[in-house]
């Protein structure tokens, strides 16, 4: 049995690849809409956040012999346990890594932080009307951190999102509720609407409009902080999904 580590756009490709060699396996995610973007193609779905006590008895017990952990580039301790846990019970364990697009900018008001803390620091110096497009986790640490500043956040429109960034204090002139990814033209027409004079974002990859949001930024003059991703020793990593194929036709 193999388990995919989902609640991406990634997973639910690497899932139409399972189906179609047809090659059973398992798909966890750790939210409601992971499931429900898993449940359009898969029929076994863990939803749980897993600690790796509860990963090692999962594998156990479904008779895992392959991880392919496509979590999000910034759910680091997801691919951590995950990584831990294939070790111990020696798993295979793939990586699927979106491309970095860090090297593909050529926009001199782009800065790179290694963390949330550098972020927010930075938008303490140098933003008012910040633009925040790193996903719901991180908009409690921006709200708490953030002084005398006016922060619109765009997340997914769904309710448990949409009131964690009510319960931190922001209503309806700071919330974007929309699903991306999203084009040039529509961040520009937003980075406008707001008057936004910095950009927060993180190194997601072509599957999360990176560069649609640097360069929408970049017609408009306004710097990007984008916080890259850390650097994790994976056994293996792939950047194309058809590669996987590699490593399930003996499974």
């Amino acid at each position: 049995m193999i388990l995919v580590l989902g609640g991406t756009s990634d997973s639910i490709k690497i899932c139409n690849l399972l189906n179609a060699v047809n090659k059973e396996y398992i798909v966890s995610v750790t939210t409601n809409y992971g499931y429900d973007l898993a449940s359009k193609v898969a029929k076994n779905i863990e939803l749980k956040k897993m600690d790796v006590d509860y990963m090692i008895k999962f594998m156990k017990e479904n008779n895992i012999s392959l991880v392919i952990d496509s979590t999000h580039p910034y759910a680091i301790e997801v691919s951590k346990n995950a990584i831990e846990v294939s070790d111990f019970l020696e798993i295979e364990y793939i990586r699927y890594e979106r491309k970095s697009l860090l090297d593909d900018l050529d926009y001199e008001k782009v800065i790179k932080v290694k963390s949330v803390e550098e972020a927010y620091k930075k938008a303490n110096e140098i933003g008012s009307n910040i633009f925040l497009g790193t996903g719901s986790k991180t908009i409690k640490q921006f709200t708490k951190t953030l002084q005398n500043k006016n922060l619109v956040v765009r997340v997914l429109p769904t309710s448990e999102v949409i009131k964690m960034c009510e319960d931190v204090g922001l209503n309806a002139d700071n919330i974007i509720a929309m699903k991306g990814p999203f084009s040039e033209a529509i961040n520009e027409q937003m980075y406008k609407h707001y008057n936004i004079d910095l950009v927060i974002t993180k190194e997601s990859g072509v599957e999360g409009g990176f560069l649609e949001k640097i360069n929408a930024a970049k017609n408009l003059n306004i710097p990007v902080v984008v916080i890259v991703r850390e650097q994790i020793d994976y056994k293996k990593v792939v950047n194309e999904i058809d590669n996987i194929k590699n490593f399930i036709v003996e499974d």
